[in-house]
């Protein structure tokens, strides 16, 4: 990729703070649930999910979802609530934005700006969160080749934003018997082709919160810098992606392995 301006790796891997977490050195744990519900839900979840190891929280307040008829999140109020989810416990928030008209509403609220799969390539959208001094975490789109992803990273790099946080969350593949088909080998690469920090998403990866742990410190093994896994204080009564969501106990057991393994391997 001779393409590559802004994203190449230039011999100098590219960290970041963000609250008092050095992004691209420091293990990155983000966990919560996939939407904002309520007060009570976030707040529970982001306390119980942060007595446990994790260091940011990760919720959903803009929800694209595949289905019209699906629950699309709440909006600003769930911005306000992951806000105060915040003061309650000093996590940074990590939220997705899906429209370039609220970007600026979400930036507000926010301490990373997520980019979510679907709107990898929603150029307009990029150039948008380009343009903000708050992080970003690109997601890769549901079948991107690694060219499209890094391309599109470029867009963000090329409005001024140099804090971009790679984030590999499985493509559509011939399989089905998982979500998606979780790519680890995208690790290695994107380390090897860029200097950002790529963390991996094993929950949308495989779509089973029974994979989530084993996906997990594979992640780490490849050399992610991070996982985002969704949680909640009761999986299987979650609004969205209850399947793949995992309870805050479980999520301390795989935050304690994982971190064996990244000190045995540094």
């Amino acid at each position: 990729m001779d393409n590559l301006k802004l994203a190449g790796n230039n011999g100098t891997k590219t960290t970041f703070k963000v609250g008092n977490i050095n992004v691209g050195k420091d293990l990155v744990i983000m966990s919560g649930p996939c939407a904002v519900e309520n007060e009570e839900q976030i707040i529970e979840t982001a306390k119980a999910v942060k007595e446990v190891g994790a260091n940011m929280l990760r919720g959903g307040a803009y929800k694209p979802r595949t289905s019209p008829y699906s629950f699309q999140g709440l909006g600003e109020e769930g911005l306000q609530l992951l806000a105060k989810a915040r003061e309650e416990t000093g996590l940074p928030i990590v939220t997705e934005v899906v429209d370039v008209h609220d970007v600026d509403l979400v930036a507000k609220y926010t301490d990373i700006l997520q980019i979510g799969a679907r709107n990898m390539q929603n150029f307009a959208l990029l150039k948008k969160v380009g343009q903000q001094e708050k992080p970003v975490m690109l997601k890769r789109g549901l079948a991107a080749t690694i060219e499209e992803w890094v391309n599109a990273a470029e867009y963000i790099l090329s409005e001024g934003n140099k804090k971009v946080i790679m984030c590999e969350r499985g493509i559509r593949t011939y399989e089905t018997y998982t979500r998606n088909t979780l790519d680890l080998s995208a690790v290695p690469i994107i380390k090897e082709l860029t200097h950002l920090p790529i963390i991996v998403d094993p929950s949308h990866g495989t779509g089973k919160r029974e994979l989530i742990e084993s996906m997990s410190l594979a992640a780490i093994a490849a050399g992610a810098d991070g996982l985002i896994i969704e949680a909640h204080i009761d999986p299987d009564k979650a609004t969205s992606d209850a399947a793949q969501t995992i309870t805050p106990a479980k999520l301390g057991e795989i935050i304690v392995k994982v971190q064996k393994l990244k000190t045995s391997l540094d």
